[in-house]
């Protein structure tokens, strides 16, 4: 009898603690639920000292844990409002959004506009420090009147100059008219 007695409390304690366990699991899975760093219906505005104006729209952002000052964003807008020019729409997939200097990289089916010129590509790095788009991977540059290919576009937003080039230089800008 004190046999049994004993084990019997043996797996009460045993059955207890398992209890116990799936219980703590639960309040700390309930609590990663909480504490999430997911932002629905991200919205930055942003002005530099010439008075252009930066505003970042996204469906979802993430905080990077590591660097706070860093979002990840995922269906992303931004309009570029420039004082002395027409404006710049930008669109992509992804993007990675510094909110301490405004830095923005987007990623993934980027498409930038600006009047009737329109440029494709995969990654796009915008600088308002540098005061630049540079777009790269698989870059399609489209106009009224021509198509142009290459492995980069740089354009300074301010003077609006820009520098085509390719990565290597045995390879060619490959520009086509649509007429």
């Amino acid at each position: 009898m004190f046999f049994f007695s004993i084990l019997l409390l043996l797996v009460y304690f045993a059955l207890y603690k398992k209890n116990r366990l799936i219980q703590t699991d639960i309040i700390t899975a309930e609590e990663k639920l909480y504490n999430s760093n997911i932002i629905k219906d991200v919205n930055y505005v942003s002005k530099d000292a010439k008075g252009n104006e930066y505003i970042i729209d996204a469906t979802e952002g993430e905080i990077d844990l590591k660097n706070t000052n860093v979002i990840y964003l995922t269906d992303v807008r931004a309009f570029i409002k420039l004082t002395n020019s027409n404006n710049i729409t930008i669109t992509s997939d992804f993007g990675k959004y510094n909110t301490t200097n405004y830095d923005t990289i987007f990623s993934k089916n980027v498409i930038i506009n600006y009047i009737d010129n329109k440029i494709t590509g995969e990654y796009l790095d915008f600088s308002i420090d540098r005061g630049s788009i540079i777009a790269s991977s698989n870059v399609i540059y489209t106009n009224s009147e021509n198509i142009l290919k290459t492995d980069s576009i740089e354009v300074d937003i301010n003077t609006k100059d820009t520098k085509i080039y390719m990565y290597n230089s045995n390879d060619k800008v490959n520009i086509r008219s649509k007429n």
